[in-house]
């Protein structure tokens, strides 16, 4: 074996599991490996956003579309700080990317050189980063590199994927040692599946079989181990209603009529209904956060423990968190779903009428809330009202394009209302909620599907906060659309604040000017600035035409639009803020079965 360098070996392990790029941000402490890509620029792409933390959700957008990591590479100190954001979004969504951060050189340790952290200990920025990564590694000879970066990137994408961080310090990237990587195939998501025992196969089966008005609940789970069409397979068989998680919306196409959309305080109102009146629920890859399931107060969403639960996950840690399953489940379900359905091929088949009268009751569920949202997607307005966004871009867009989310009460619309056809094509903010993720994650998104439509639906607020977006989009030519929900507003607190605090706001509306006007940036001057396409639309009728001339323009765009900040998604559930009383729903009731 000859002599190599740490950073030679760190980007032959790369190019090796098949790591397409790397997101990364120069700094004294990383130039060493700056060094190695430059000569392995026909293997690996260096992509250089302007900011760490758009870096790490370039590398989340790119994991969730492709199911395939990239990596990051951050220098000492404030560089891989930035990255924190981005790292507690992939991890609270486990989603996953291979962080490379640089620290001081082991020579220097615990002698306060610049940028290092030891008040507690020496190098000590792992300790940074540690709650928000799977795991940390800090290797400090370049023979402990082989084995930190094969184990690193195992428990990267083995069973509940999640970002993990390997700290090299600088001297690692140029020193030597003769050494070899720690090398077999190629670690992909999803090459070992845990299956679920027969037994609990089969008893799966009976309750299911057994409950008069049965519901599947489907989170990111079911989209990261890539089981759509066997979720399709089973639901259809016994036609079982499915309400998705955001994260996990388009699993099952949300146009098919077992669909019920989401649920939780603006979830649709048939999937709260059906939530609270059901009697078993196989819940498959979900987590049962406090927005699906109205902060666990009981018949809001829920009514665990009358209602049975069957509760499966490859996560030990999340079955039973929330609510004690009758049955808990550790598998993987892709493979859980295809037990399912060979054990039914094993049975007598069932009556198709078995759940006629659990259905008669969705439809008129489904019926009542149609009636009461209608009327207000065809009406327009200046400013625009929200549900003509949602509706021109279900009207516009492929069936599947891609779209990302920032949190805000533009999400809170989507969520309500958007139909995703396909899995993977809904990228939320979902756990940590972390504002700037969907304006930058659109980004690796659409490295991830160059043939795709990426669109990137975002507040004024969260594109604030990471503008520089226009500026990568421009370098490397990657051709999203973002559609800038201009409210002039934190509209999402200023709701609560509105609704909590006897409408008192303070801190959450954007004024300027002698007169304390609505004040924005022209958002559509400042993408043209960046040499971005951009349109300002202010009327509804304008709205569908200027998203159909984005798409068709197949380079950067951007559309500022001006919505109204005084109309709010209806609550169908509720969400509790304790000790603040929380609000009831603006459409349906809580319901208690009588009889527990």
């Amino acid at each position: 074996m000859a002599d190599r360098k740490g950073a030679d070996l760190i980007t032959e392990f790369l190019v090796k599991e098949k790591v397409p790029y790397v997101f990364g941000i120069c700094g004294h402490g990383n130039v060493g490996m700056l060094d190695a890509l430059y000569e392995a620029r026909g293997d690996i792409t260096l992509i250089s956003p302007r900011h760490e933390q758009v870096a790490g959700h370039m590398a989340d957008g790119y994991f969730r579309v492709k199911h395939a990591p990239a990596a990051t590479l951050t220098s000492c100190g404030p560089g891989s700080a930035n990255l924190v954001m981005a790292l507690a979004v992939a991890l609270t969504d486990s989603s996953a990317f291979f962080a490379i951060t640089a620290n001081v050189p082991t020579s220097q340790f615990n002698r306060s050189p610049f940028q290092e952290i030891n008040r507690h200990y020496q190098a000590d920025f792992p300790n940074v980063i540690r709650p928000v990564v799977k795991r940390s590694y800090q290797p400090t000879r370049v023979d402990m590199l082989p084995l930190a970066l094969r184990q690193g990137f195992a428990t990267m994408i083995t069973d509940r994927p999640g970002p993990v961080q390997i700290d090299v310090p600088f001297n690692l990237f140029q020193e030597t040692a003769e050494v070899a990587l720690e090398h077999g195939a190629p670690r992909t998501l999803n090459d070992r599946r845990a299956a679920a025992s027969a037994d609990d196969i089969a008893r799966a089966i009976d309750m299911l079989l057994a409950a008069e008005r049965p519901l599947l609940f489907i989170g990111h789970g079911v989209a990261l181990s890539e089981a759509s069409a066997e979720l399709t397979a089973l639901a259809r068989r016994l036609s079982i209603p499915v309400i998705s998680s955001p994260n996990g919306m388009g699993c099952l196409d949300m146009e098919d009529p077992l669909s019920l959309g989401f649920i939780g305080r603006n979830g649709a109102y048939p999937a709260n209904q059906a939530g609270r009146h059901a009697d078993l629920v196989l819940a498959v890859g979900a987590r049962f956060d406090d927005r699906s399931s109205s902060s666990w107060m009981p018949g809001y969403s829920w009514n665990f423990p009358t209602t049975q639960l069957i509760h499966v996950d490859v996560d030990p840690a999340e079955i039973g968190r929330n609510y004690a399953p009758d049955l808990g489940i550790l598998a993987d379900a892709r493979t859980f779903l295809r037990q399912m359905v060979a054990e039914l091929d094993g049975r007598d088949a069932t009556p198709a009428t078995r759940l006629e009268g659990w259905w008669a009751s969705i439809r008129g569920w489904a019926a009542a809330w149609d009636e009461f949202v209608a009327p207000r997607f065809g009406q327009h307005t200046s400013p625009i009202r929200p549900e003509r966004i949602v509706e021109d871009c279900q009207r516009v867009l492929p069936p599947d394009a891609i779209l990302t989310f920032d949190a805000g009460v533009h999400h809170n619309w989507f969520m309500q209302f958007w139909k995703a056809r396909r899995p993977q094509t809904m990228l939320n903010s979902w756990g940590y909620s972390g504002m700037g993720f969907g304006p930058a994650s659109v980004l690796g998104a659409k490295l991830a599907a160059p043939d795709k439509v990426c669109v990137s639906v975002c507040g004024d607020g969260g594109f604030t906060m990471v503008p520089h977006v226009l500026c990568t989009a421009v370098e490397y030519d990657i051709a999203v659309v973002w559609v800038v929900w201009n409210n002039f507003a934190w509209g999402a607190i200023r709701d609560i604040q509105y609704g909590l605090f006897d409408g008192r706001e303070i801190g959450t509306a954007f004024y300027a000017g002698p007169n304390q006007g609505p004040y924005n940036p022209d958002f559509a001057a400042w993408a043209r600035a960046a040499g971005v396409e951009a349109i300002t639309v202010t009327r509804s009728e304008d709205f569908a035409g200027a998203l159909e001339t984005a798409v068709k323009a197949n380079r950067p765009f951007l559309i500022d639009v001006h919505v109204d900040a005084d109309i709010r998604p209806p609550a169908t559930g509720a969400w509790a803020l304790p000790p603040t009383p929380h609000k009831e729903p603006v459409f349906g009731e809580r319901f208690i079965p009588t009889n527990p």
